[in-house]
């Protein structure tokens, strides 16, 4: 697998909170390459099940989530200024002066608007949700032909390869944890597994993890290793609070997740020799492993995190070498002679 291409293609599928289509598609077609019945639900989640229902194995759920921050446009002035709200946790001091896409009726550019530094009483302060404008040099009555209210509008990013497996874009939260799960299932193509595999690549995670609620609940997993992206060490971080990038897999310690899951991923991880490090949570993770660990009567949850700089940024950046340490680390748990659980 060229874990670079497969990750590009996601990135640069728009799929914003509660319009994740594209993104769907995206990854549904490339998730039907192991599970052929692979699909879209009726909320967005794309899920794909690998095995037999009625072989007494029990079921692991290997989990990402497919949304991405963004915009919702809210109000077109008589100027034909477009108002936005965000949708999910958007970096307000990086938007001014960025170009966007909307994604109407047929994608619509545009910049948002900001002063000059000139004429700003303070040029160095972050922008208010309310001063977010898009200009896209359409009018009105043009823009209201392309964009409705409630269209979703992504900041773009583009894709680049940076030094040696290091890359960068918009997205790859949590894209790249998309690409990991991928990336564990290629490795197990035509092996024997311990256990049924459930796929769940969950929408609207950026906006209260719903989509985690819905598919682990009709997942009905026994166990479940969700991937997210965690905080990598840049300049001015606290180091005790990030993972270093390059250094592989980050495996979560938090009261919602099980132990019993952590100590087997942390005894693999040493016996095969993948790099692991460690990311230690005093309650919730933030992610959607929160919700999958409470799924139904409960499910034994896993986290393993991908060290990434610059999250919820157009230019997050992410080694693609800890993106495949996290895909072996997936794979290994659930090869036949590893099973303990």
């Amino acid at each position: 697998m060229d874990i670079t291409e497969i990750l590009k293609k996601l990135c640069e599928a728009d799929g914003v909170s509660g319009c994740e289509g594209n993104a769907a598609k995206t990854a549904a077609d490339l998730l039907r390459a192991y599970a052929s019945d692979a699909a879209a639900d009726s909320f967005g989640n794309v899920t794909g099940f690998i095995g037999d229902r009625n072989n007494g194995k029990k079921t692991l759920l290997l989990e990402a989530h497919i949304d991405e921050i963004g915009f919702v446009v809210t109000y077109i002035d008589d100027k034909g200024f477009i108002k936005v709200a965000e949708c999910g946790g958007t970096d307000r001091r990086l938007y001014a002066a960025q170009t966007v896409t909307i994604h109407g009726k047929a994608p619509v550019r545009g910049v948002i608007a900001t002063l000059p530094p000139h004429v700003q009483s303070d040029s160095k302060a972050a922008m208010k949700k309310e001063e977010i404008v898009i200009d896209t040099g359409y009018t009105k009555e043009q823009l209201e032909k392309l964009v409705s209210l409630g269209d979703r509008v992504t900041i773009d990013g583009k894709f680049s390869v940076m030094n040696g497996t290091r890359v960068t874009g918009k997205a790859i939260d949590d894209r790249g944890g998309v690409a990991a799960v991928l990336y564990a299932l290629d490795l197990l193509k035509d092996k024997e597994t311990a256990y049924n595999i459930a796929v769940l690549f969950a929408s609207q995670e950026e906006t209260g993890s719903r989509g985690a609620k819905i598919g682990a609940y009709n997942a009905d997993a026994d166990i479940a290793l969700a991937t997210d992206v965690s905080f990598a060490y840049t300049p001015g971080a606290k180091k005790e609070k990030c993972g270093i990038m390059g250094k592989g897999a980050m495996i979560g310690i938090a009261p919602v997740l099980s132990d019993e899951v952590t100590a087997e991923l942390k005894r693999i991880a040493k016996n095969k020799e993948i790099p692991v490090q460690f990311e230690v949570m005093g309650g919730d993770t933030g992610t959607d492993a929160d919700e999958i660990s409470i799924a139904k009567s409960g499910v034994k949850t896993g986290l393993i995190s991908i060290p990434l700089k610059y999250m919820h940024t157009p230019v997050e950046v992410v080694d693609t070498a800890d993106i495949c340490a996290v895909g072996r680390l997936m794979a290994e748990f659930a090869e036949k002679e590893a099973v303990r659980i």
